[in-house]
């Protein structure tokens, strides 16, 4: 079993490039006005390539067990994450029109793309990342669906819009070719060009989560609100990891699919909630308060979460 100076050298490279977003922000190598074209390059381009390269061909997604539960379990672990948020944050005093919605959305929400990624690989190899988008499927339907109408009581029908996205349609493709059995026929070409785009994915995404964190980061007084901190902190890195290990451990899935639910336990909250905040009625001070706490301490809880719930899983 890896160390836990071990796992800290896997995760810390992923906060080094999010720090260096950071700088690059402040010395205008990454300006404000990149943004909008960096992301829609990233989501529309790079993670779709990502996707293809650690679905096509990917025998754990094989298995009908991960291609069905690891949505399903994507969306109620999201879902429930975001309703446990908001009855705990009531518990702790906020109320609604205070903040008491955007910290449920904001702590409910764990990060499920750029910093699990890197350690999913790492740590497990690509059979687990492969299960781990489809298990996000799941959790990005919970965030369109369960978390705004939690922030904001949008319809239904606007939250199933945003998921026709690049990413959705490139690992339905990825999985239809492997059920007809294509994976093996894609060119060799073909797939080395992917591989090479798919590489860039998660450094500039990285990049542009520092460079977003940085907005907020000049204002460092504001970063720390202490009912808000230390109860995103709580409920983020230490109540939900523990049902969300134990719900591995209960349920009759894959080693491929408990993987993927023990990393996910380990996550901060996700940096999404920011920007959904903004657009939708939210309060974003809120959620960057709850995203800064929680991604700072995770650098620290994730190696030990992970050899705690290895030993815990038994694998």
């Amino acid at each position: 079993m890896p160390s836990y100076f071990a796992l800290l050298a896997v995760i810390a490279p992923v906060f080094i490039i999010i720090g260096l977003g950071v700088g690059l922000r402040r010395v205008e190598w990454l300006t404000d006005e990149a943004d909008a074209s960096l992301l829609k390059l990233v989501v529309n381009f790079l993670y779709p390539c990502l996707i293809l390269r650690n679905v096509l061909g990917n025998e754990a997604l094989l298995d009908p067990r991960n291609v069905v539960a690891a949505p399903l379990l994507g969306f109620f672990t999201m879902g429930a994450g975001i309703y446990l948020a908001y009855f705990y944050g009531q518990l702790a005093g906020f109320t609604p029109g205070r903040g008491l919605r955007t910290f449920a959305f904001a702590a409910g929400i764990y990060n499920y793309g750029y910093i699990p990624i890197p350690l999913m690989e790492a740590v497990f190899g690509p059979a687990s990342l492969g299960v781990l988008f489809v298990h996000n499927v799941g959790s990005e339907a919970a965030i369109w669906t369960v978390g705004l109408l939690m922030l904001s009581g949008l319809s239904l029908r606007e939250g199933w819009r945003k998921l026709i996205n690049a990413p959705i349609l490139a690992l339905i493709a990825a999985l239809t070719i492997n059920a007809l059995g294509g994976a093996p026929h894609v060119p060799a070409m073909i797939t080395q060009v992917i591989a090479l785009l798919a590489a860039c994915a998660i450094p500039l995404g990285l990049l542009l989560i520092g460079a977003t964190l940085s907005t907020y980061l000049g204002r460092p007084r504001d970063l720390v609100q202490p009912r808000v901190t230390v109860h995103a902190v709580l409920l983020r890195l230490a109540v939900l990891p523990v049902i969300f290990i134990a719900l591995a451990w209960v349920l009759p899935v894959t080693d491929e699919l408990k993987r993927v639910l023990l990393v996910q336990a380990t996550m901060p909250a996700g940096v999404i909630p920011i920007v959904i905040a903004r657009h939708y009625g939210g309060q974003p001070m809120v959620a960057v308060q709850v995203v800064v706490a929680t991604t700072l301490v995770a650098l620290l809880v994730i190696p030990l979460w992970l050899r705690l719930g290895l030993v815990w899983l038994g694998l």
